[in-house]
């Protein structure tokens, strides 16, 4: 793998000229694309209105965007690998500026649609890429801060869209979402064409057609199964057994072709960060990290504000909102702490931290005043802040270069599969578990979807006494080695 797209050893040392510039303008572009993953979620009722489709219907604008998300990003590796940063850049961007432009100029739900899929094709490509730009740009003893400013990006965003479309929504309507965020793509583009020149060697491999299809069919059906699982609506055409069977079988096939492939160097996705431990133990804990993120905090816990504490919409994002700027806070600080003293002292403290968080959130009960639910989600949130950068500059870092790219791709389709899968699951939970005979999510539901979740923070409290720190040396024996 000595062909493999890297940067010279020397940068493993020093960063190269205008490292900061290229990294600024990779974060300011993620930040705007993951902020408009989330910012349409509180427009689908006005959608419905304006669009005149169902709610069931206007759905597809959220789930269409993960559903591409989930296929385009396991290809990423082959892309990062085969194409240069800065075309593989200049396409994401041009691509997502090609979708918000579709999306403001929709005058019905199918153009808007197409304009979403087309925007989440470049998001996709850009977490990836920006992770790793950060592990071939920044010495090693400068990843944990760099990483950090990533986490900021994958969690205040998400965090702050919701909240901003609301505003937006409020006193511009929702086509205002898209041409406030075009402008800021397109000079991201102009940027990124005059500065997005990073040196690095690509190498020649032929694209696996059959493989692209068992992916999309693989991550596809699992992510649209899993979603469908966890809508409490139901009423689904197919039952959502069936893409889930069909993108377990696809996924199997395709792990057995990536296997095979990779001996002669040209898996579409190389499985080989698999064979590392410190990499599978990291990626483990960040699964369990996801389900509790995007399953109990993204879902439950709003569901517990509007459900049983009758608050408006408005309000719950408010309640949500300190938290999630908590995790943007601790992004460099914790990233620095990394560098000084490692994984392992952040990753078990942020571990028991969620884990007595989802806990307390077991206790809540009809008559909870706000501001404990709010305290409980700041103690979640601190602890996820506490182990989600260590967790990705650990996970790549135990990789040798030729492999970021795909560990990169890995953990960011883990980050779509666990989240969907923590979703399923505590929906499920909290349906069957209601009294409501229509299956929606009461207080004693939601109590056992909690304890579901606890008993989810225990096992990654578990994992993260296994975590260790890997140093450089490390890495090159074990690259050696394999």
């Amino acid at each position: 793998m000595t062909e493999t797209a890297a940067v010279a050893e020397p940068d493993r040392h020093a960063s190269p000229p205008r490292a900061t510039v290229l990294l600024s303008v990779l974060v300011a572009s993620a930040f705007v694309m993951i902020l408009n993953e989330t910012i349409l979620s509180v427009a689908l009722r006005d959608l419905t209105v304006d669009l005149h489709v169902s709610t069931t219907t206007v759905q597809w604008l959220t789930s269409g965007f993960l559903l591409t998300m989930a296929v385009v990003i396991p290809i990423t590796g082959f892309l990062l690998e085969r194409f240069t940063p800065r075309q593989v850049f200049l396409t994401a961007m041009t691509l997502f500026s090609l979708g918000t432009l579709l999306s403001g100029l929709a005058p019905g739900f199918g153009m808007l649609l197409v304009g979403r899929v087309v925007q989440a094709s470049g998001t996709a490509v850009m977490i990836p890429l920006l992770m790793t730009s950060a592990m071939r740009l920044v010495p090693v003893e400068k990843r944990g801060a760099t990483m950090g400013t990533i986490t900021i990006v994958i969690a205040v965003a998400p965090a702050v869209g919701p909240t901003i479309g609301g505003a937006v929504l409020a006193s511009l309507g929702w086509r205002w979402m898209f041409w406030i965020v075009l402008p800021l793509a397109l000079i991201a583009v102009a940027v990124g064409a005059v500065w997005m020149r990073l040196d690095s060697e690509t190498r020649v491999v032929p694209l696996d057609l059959l493989s692209v299809l068992l992916s999309a069919a693989g991550f596809g059906g699992l992510l649209y199964g899993l979603s469908a699982i966890g809508e409490s609506g139901g009423g689904h055409t197919v039952p959502p057994w069936v893409p889930l069977v069909v993108g377990a079988v696809s996924l199997v096939v395709f792990v057995a072709r990536q296997l095979r492939l990779q001996r002669e160097d040209r898996a579409l996705l190389d499985l080989r960060p698999f064979t590392y431990r410190p990499f599978v133990v990291a990626l483990v804990l960040a699964a369990l990290l996801f389900m509790c993120l995007l399953g109990a905090a993204a879902i439950l816990l709003p569901l517990y504000l509007q459900t049983v504490l009758k608050t408006s919409t408005f309000v719950s994002g408010l309640a949500v909102l300190p938290g999630g700027l908590l995790m943007g806070l601790m992004g460099r600080p914790v990233g620095r702490l990394f560098d000084r003293i490692g994984p392992r002292p952040l990753v078990i403290p942020g571990a028991a931290a969620m884990a007595t968080a989802l806990w307390l959130f077991a206790t809540l009960s009809p008559d909870s005043p706000l501001g404990a639910v709010i305290g409980f989600h700041v103690l979640l949130s601190l602890g996820l802040s506490l182990m989600m950068t260590p967790l990705m500059t650990a996970s790549l870092g135990s990789l040798p270069d030729h492999l970021y790219s795909h560990g990169s791709a890995i953990l960011g389709t883990l980050q779509q599969v666990a989240g969907a899968f923590g979703t399923a699951v505590f929906v499920t939970v909290s349906s069957l578990s209601s009294a409501n005979p229509a299956g929606i999510p009461d207080a004693a539901g939601l109590r056992t979807a909690f304890v579901v979740a606890g008993v989810i923070g225990l096992a990654a409290f578990g994992t993260a006494l296994f975590i260790r720190k890997v140093d450089g040396a490390s890495t090159t024996a074990a690259a050696a080695a394999h």
